[in-house]
């Protein structure tokens, strides 16, 4: 019996931080005419009637909880943040991701899904953290409380997936969706992802799915690209999926950009997985940078590993730069190498290239 209580407490207690998190999300709208109603019968029904209703423009939001991680997503000025997003305005610039540097974020719990309707119809899908403040620039804000996490993926769904490739706002509208879906802590958003990668889909939602894979999906996301790099059989996306790795917070995201560059059957996405482990950095990968110089059968590769070198902080790239241009038994890898010497303008590849003109 206690235990009983004590889990219908802590469900309650649940229930009002989401319904908390939500109000608060809302009260950071500003210069709006707010309509408020609820979508506890289904979001799909209530987000058509208000569209379908709607000839003059219009905002439709609501909010859901985001996914694990330090989100932040709002308008950015001049590499200030500003005090309130004009939905409406043509100019500043639209931030999504980490927490920016200098900004001290105690951690989004909700994402803000908003919708512009003008002449019956959805024109842009965007999203926000609840931490942002919004100006509706005077507009009609229909504001969705009850709203399942499970619909909202649906009814986003539908745009990502639509033939985003007829005109050019089909795919912003595609590309909007995605990011969205991509900030849902849910499984259901997972589910999506799985079925927005798989190989009949269009290639150009199958490259933004795998973006967000590694951006925002965490665990889940990184199995994914995992299987994708190791067995999709088009080389773009093991492409994409290998720079998506670069992104994933997963630490076994390393091994897998590893297996890429050793194991490819495709030189040009080994020469990618050289490139991005080095924007990782680390022992790991410098250890296997220089072991793709020496041993990949294919030149072009061996020098995108040179190039990589050159990528990594300089105290470990340009000894080895050094190490390469000494002693490497490729003509054409070695010149690479004291190319990007060159370009270093660090004492030691001075030191080193006084002693080659001295010999």
């Amino acid at each position: 019996m206690k235990w009983r209580m004590a889990r219908s407490l802590m469900l309650g207690l649940a229930g009002v931080t989401l319904l908390a998190g939500a109000a608060a999300a809302q009260q950071r709208i500003a210069n709006a005419q707010m309509q408020t109603r609820s979508a506890s019968a289904g979001l799909e029904r209530e987000f058509r009637a208000i569209v379908n209703a709607q000839a003059s423009p219009a905002w439709i939001g609501y909010s859901v909880p985001i996914v694990a991680g330090r989100h932040y997503s709002c308008c950015w000025n001049n590499d200030a943040c500003c005090g309130a997003c004009g939905l409406e305005s043509k100019s500043g610039n639209y931030y999504q991701g980490d927490e920016p540097r200098g900004v001290k974020l105690e951690g989004a719990k909700f994402v803000v899904v908003l919708f512009r309707v003008e002449q019956k119809a959805v024109g842009k899908i965007r999203t926000f953290t609840e931490d942002c403040d919004l100006d509706a620039g005077g507009l009609t804000f229909y504001w969705l409380s009850d709203v399942k996490p499970a619909e909202s993926v649906a009814l986003l769904t539908g745009y990502a997936t639509a033939d985003e490739s007829a005109t050019k706002e089909g795919r912003r509208l595609s590309d909007g969706a995605l990011s969205a879906i991509a900030m849902h802590a849910d499984a259901s958003a997972d589910a999506a992802f799985e079925r927005f990668v798989a190989a009949n889909q269009p290639q150009r939602l199958r490259e933004q799915a795998v973006f967000w894979l590694g951006a925002s999906r965490g665990r889940r996301g990184y199995e994914m690209l995992r299987r994708l790099v190791r067995d999709d059989p088009d080389e773009r996306i093991r492409d994409k999926a290998v720079f998506a790795l670069s992104v994933s917070r997963e630490p076994e995201a390393v091994d897998a950009i590893i297996a890429a560059a050793k194991g490819d059957k495709s030189a040009k996405v080994r020469g990618q997985a050289l490139f991005w482990l080095a924007q990782k950095a680390g022992k790991k990968a410098a250890e296997m940078i220089t072991e793709a110089i020496e041993r990949d059968p294919d030149t072009e590769v061996k020098k995108r590993a040179v190039f990589a070198l050159s990528q990594l902080p300089k105290d470990e790239g340009v000894p080895l730069l050094i190490q390469v241009a000494r002693s490497n038994k490729n003509p054409a890898v070695r010149k690479q190498a004291m190319f990007w010497l060159g370009q270093s303008n660090d004492p030691r590849a001075v030191k080193f290239f006084e002693e080659v003109l001295r010999q």
